[in-house]
C-alpha cells in the first residue's frame, strides 16, 4: 500500500504557502513594511520551533557545520525569496505571487537531474510540465490585482529560482544524524537574522493596532505549520517532490485571493488548477520513497 503520508503533507503545506501570500497582502494594507512583517514573522515562528524541539528533545546543532546551514537555508528558503514576494505583493497583487509559487518543480527537478539525485522518468517530467503549463495559463489570464509593474513581476518571477536552489541545497547539506524538526528553527531563525540589517530600508515603523497584531500571529503560526512539516516531507519524499507544494500553494493563493479579497477573477483560474492537480497526480504516481 503507497505510503499517504506524502500525498497529505503536499496538500496540507501547500496549501499554508497559498495562505501566506493573502495574510501578507492583509498585512500590508493594515500598514506593516514588508521586510518587517517577513522578519518578524520569521523570527516568532522559529522561536516557537524552537520550544517545540527542545520540548521533545530535538535541539538544534550548534556547530559551524550547523550555524552555516542555518543561514545558508535560511538565505535560500526564508529571507530572499519571502523578501521578493513580499515586496511585489502591493505592486502585482496576491493572486500573481501565488500562481509563482507553482515554477519551482520545474527548475528543482531541472537542478536535481544535473546533480544526479534524479534520473529521467518520462511520467515525473510530464507531471512537472503540466504544473508548469497550469501556472503558465494563470500567469496569461491571470487574476491579480495591481498595476504588475514589469520590475516587480520580474521579482517575483526571481523568487522561483532562488526557492529550488534552496530545494536542493538543504538536501545536499543536510547534517548527518539531524531529526527535520531540529534544522527547522536554525532555518527561520537563521533567515530573520539575515534580515536585521536591512529593516531600516523600509522607513516606517511596525503598527501596533489589534488587527496588525493578530495578522502578525496568524503568520507566525502559518510559518510555524508550514516549515515543521516542510521538513519532514523533504526527508520522506525528496526535492523533487517537495517543489509541488508551490503548484498546490499557487492554486490555494490564487483562489483565495479571489474569493477572500476580491481580487479579479479569470476564466483561466478554473483550467490551471485542473493542470496543477493534474500534474501533482502524475508526481505522485511515479515516487519513490
Amino acid at each position: 500500500m503507497r505510503d499517504p503520508r506524502p500525498l497529505l503533507l503536499l496538500a496540507v503545506v501547500g496549501s499554508l504557502l497559498g495562505l501566506t501570500a493573502n495574510i501578507v497582502k492583509l498585512a500590508l494594507q493594515a500598514g506593516w513594511p514588508a521586510l518587517a512583517f517577513l522578519c518578524c514573522s520569521a523570527l516568532g515562528a522559529g522561536l516557537v520551533l524552537l520550544a517545540l524541539a527542545a520540548s521533545t528533545g530535538n535541539w538544534p546543532g550548534l556547530g559551524r557545520q550547523a550555524l552555516a546551514y542555518y543561514l545558508c537555508s535560511g538565505l535560500l528558503s526564508i529571507a530572499l525569496p519571502n523578501a521578493l514576494f513580499f515586496l511585489a505583493i502591493p505592486h502585482v497583487g496576491a493572486a500573481f505571487v501565488a500562481l509563482c509559487l507553482a515554477f519551482p518543480p520545474l527548475a528543482t527537478y531541472l537542478l536535481a537531474l544535473l546533480f544526479r539525485m534524479e534520473q529521467l522518468r518520462l511520467v515525473r517530467a510530464a507531471g512537472v510540465a503540466t504544473g508548469l503549463l497550469g501556472a503558465l495559463v494563470l500567469a496569461f489570464g491571470r487574476s491579480g490585482g495591481g498595476s504588475a509593474a514589469p520590475f516587480w513581476a520580474a521579482a517575483a518571477l526571481a523568487g522561483p529560482l532562488v526557492i529550488a536552489a534552496g530545494n536542493i541545497y538543504r538536501t545536499l547539506r543536510w547534517p548527518e544524524g539531524a531529526s527535520a524538526l531540529s534544522l527547522a528553527p536554525g532555518m527561520l531563525l537563521g533567515g530573520a537574522v539575515l534580515l536585521v540589517p536591512f529593516l531600516p530600508l523600509s522607513g516606517s515603523t511596525p503598527p501596533l493596532g489589534e488587527a496588525s497584531v493578530m495578522l502578525l500571529l496568524a503568520q507566525i503560526a502559518v510559518f510555524s505549520a508550514t516549515y515543521a512539516l516542510y521538513f519532514i516531507l523533504q526527508k520522506i519524499a525528496g526535492p523533487v517532490y517537495l517543489s509541488q507544494i508551490g503548484s498546490v500553494g499557487a492554486v490555494v493563493g490564487a483562489s483565495l485571493a479571489v474569493l477572500a479579497l476580491g481580487e479579479p477573477a479569470s476564466l483561466a483560474l478554473l483550467l490551471a488548477g485542473l493542470l496543477v492537480l493534474l500534474g501533482v497526480f502524475l508526481v505522485n504516481r511515479t515516487r519513490t520513497a
